[in-house]
């Protein structure tokens, strides 16, 4: 499945649009590498994405074509939710 549908799906990012955007931005990552909108995912995959001050890490448990919005947690497992202080480098100047 590409990954810009499984964050939709998943409903870790609200609208597949959204999704595509931030991945050609390049900021998203499976296992280690940079991905795209394209960029097709599987069982165990792990994927780093940074959103706004947070760095999710999320491992794929499971993926389906159709899914309740009750459902959609049990897709992925968050491995590490990181604040990211975007400000701290401001302070040491």
């Amino acid at each position: 499945m590409r990954i810009d549908k499984y964050l939709k799906l998943t409903r870790l990012i609200k609208r597949r649009t959204v999704a595509k955007g931030l991945l050609d931005r390049g900021i998203f990552t499976i296992n280690g590498k940079v991905a795209k909108p394209s960029s097709e995912i599987n069982e165990n995959d792990i994927i780093v994405l940074p959103l706004g001050r947070h760095e999710l890490t999320v491992k794929v448990l499971r993926i389906a074509n159709v899914v309740k919005k009750e459902e959609s947690h049990d897709l992925y497992e968050i491995l590490e939710d990181k604040i990211i202080d975007k400000d701290a480098d401001k302070l040491d100047e």
